[in-house]
C-alpha cells in the first residue's frame, strides 16, 4: 500500500504545557540507500534507540545495551545538542531533562544511528518545548542536519520510506508497507565508517548510462517491494553511483555479493552509506543454515562481522505512544 503522510503531531508529542509529562520514544534502526535508491529510500528495521525523558533540575542520562559508553556520555551528546539547539532556534527555555536509554542500534555502521538520535532530540524539543510540528517539519529538519532525508523518513514513519526535500526545507515523504516476508541478515563490522569518509570517494558526475541504469533499478525495486516481488530484487539492488565507489571501504560488499543468488541469499546492499551490509533471504529457507553459511563465507574471505538476524518494522518513532513499554 502506498500512502504520502503528512499528519500532525500526536498529541502526546504536541503538548504544550510547561509541566510536561515524560515521554518515552522507541526509534528503529534504519538501512538507507538500498542500492540504486541513492538519498531517496530507507527501511526501518527491527533494532531499536528507547529513550525515556523527564524535566529535571539539570541534565543527566544513563545508558544501556550497544556502544553504552557512547550514549552514556553527556558531553557533546548527539540527541541533548539537538534538543538544546532547536529550543534555541525557537526561542523556547531549555529545561534540564534525564534520559534512559537503551540502544540496539550500531553506532557510526550505516545504520540510521545518527538520524535516530537527531529525531530523538527533535522530539523532546517539540515535546517539552510546546512546538506545534508537523511530522514533514520534524523530518525535514532531521533531514537538513543529516543532509540527506531517506534515514529520517524511514525512522520516524517506519516500513520503506522515499523521501525527499522540498525547497520550503520540508520532507515531502511517501511510506509503504512492502508486501510479502522480507527477512533480513545484517553484518555489522567491528570498524565504523563516517559517512563523511564514505562521501568524499564519490565522483562529482557520472555519465548518463550510470544515471539511467540506477533510475530503471530504483523503480524495478521500489515495485518488488510494492507487489512482494522478491525474484526482482537481485537485479533492482544493483547499484551504478555509489556502490562501486565505497566498495574498498567496505570489504564485507564486494565479499557477500557473491552470495547472491545462492545460500539462501536474495540480495545483497550496502547499508547506507557502509560498513555493514544488508542482506535480503529467502524466506523459505532455514534462517540457522543460512547464517552459518554467510558466517562460515566470511571466514574463508578472512572478514569478520557480526551477523545480526532482523526485519523490516511497519512501525516508526513517530508511533512510540503506541509501542509497549
Amino acid at each position: 500500500m502506498l500512502s504520502a503522510v503528512l499528519k500532525p503531531m500526536p498529541k502526546h508529542i504536541r503538548r504544550n504545557r510547561s509541566d510536561a509529562k515524560p515521554l518515552e520514544l522507541v526509534l528503529p534502526a534504519t538501512s538507507a540507500n538500498l542500492g540504486p535508491a541513492f538519498d531517496a529510500a530507507a527501511l526501518a528495521l527491527k533494532l531499536f534507540l528507547k529513550i525515556r525523558a523527564r524535566t529535571a533540575p539539570e541534565f543527566s542520562l544513563q545508558a544501556r545495551g550497544r556502544d553504552s559508553e557512547i550514549c552514556g556520555k553527556i558531553e557533546n551528546h548527539l540527541i541533548l545538542t539537538t534538543y538544546r539547539e532547536i529550543l534555541q532556534t525557537e526561542r523556547k527555555p531549555v529545561r534540564p531533562l534525564t534520559l534512559r536509554i537503551a540502544n540496539q542500534i550500531p553506532i557510526g555502521k550505516g545504520c540510521g544511528s545518527s538520524a535516530a538520535a537527531r529525531l530523538a532530540g527533535i522530539a523532546l524539543a517539540v515535546h517539552f518545548g510546546g512546538l506545534r510540528w508537523t511530522d514533514a517539519r520534524i523530518v525535514g529538519e532531521a533531514s537538513r542536519r543529516e543532509h540527506h532525508p531517506d534515514n529520517a523518513a524511514a525512522c520516524w514513519m517506519g516500513g520503506l520510506a522515499v523521501a525527499r526535500m522540498s525547497s520550503n526545507g520540508e520532507a515531502q515523504i511517501a511510506r509503504i508497507a512492502p508486501q510479502g516476508n522480507w527477512p533480513l541478515l545484517l553484518a555489522v563490522p567491528p570498524q565504523s565508517l563516517s559517512t563523511e569518509q564514505a562521501r568524499r570517494v564519490l565522483p562529482s558526475q557520472y555519465s548518463r548510462a550510470d544515471a539511467v541504469t540506477n533510475v530503471q533499478n530504483s523503480m524495478l525495486l521500489l515495485a518488488a517491494f510494492i507487489q512482494g516481488r522478491t525474484d526482482l530484487l537481485a537485479p533492482a539492488l544493483d547499484d551504478r553511483l555509489h556502490q562501486p565507489y565505497r566498495a574498498s571501504l567496505c570489504p564485507l560488499l564486494p565479499a557477500l555479493q557473491k552470495l547472491s543468488g545462492k545460500s539462501g541469499v536474495i540480495g545483497v546492499t550496502l547499508s547506507g552509506a557502509g560498513p555493514s551490509v544488508l542482506m535480503f533471504l529467502d524466506s523459505k529457507a532455514s534462517l540457522a543454515r543460512t547464517k552459518s553459511l554467510v558466517a562460515t563465507h566470511l571466514r574463508k574471505c578472512r572478514l569478520s562481522a557480526e551477523l545480526i538476524s532482523t526485519g523490516i518494522i511497519g512501525r516508526g518513532a513517530r508511533d512510540s505512544s503506541s509501542w509497549k513499554s
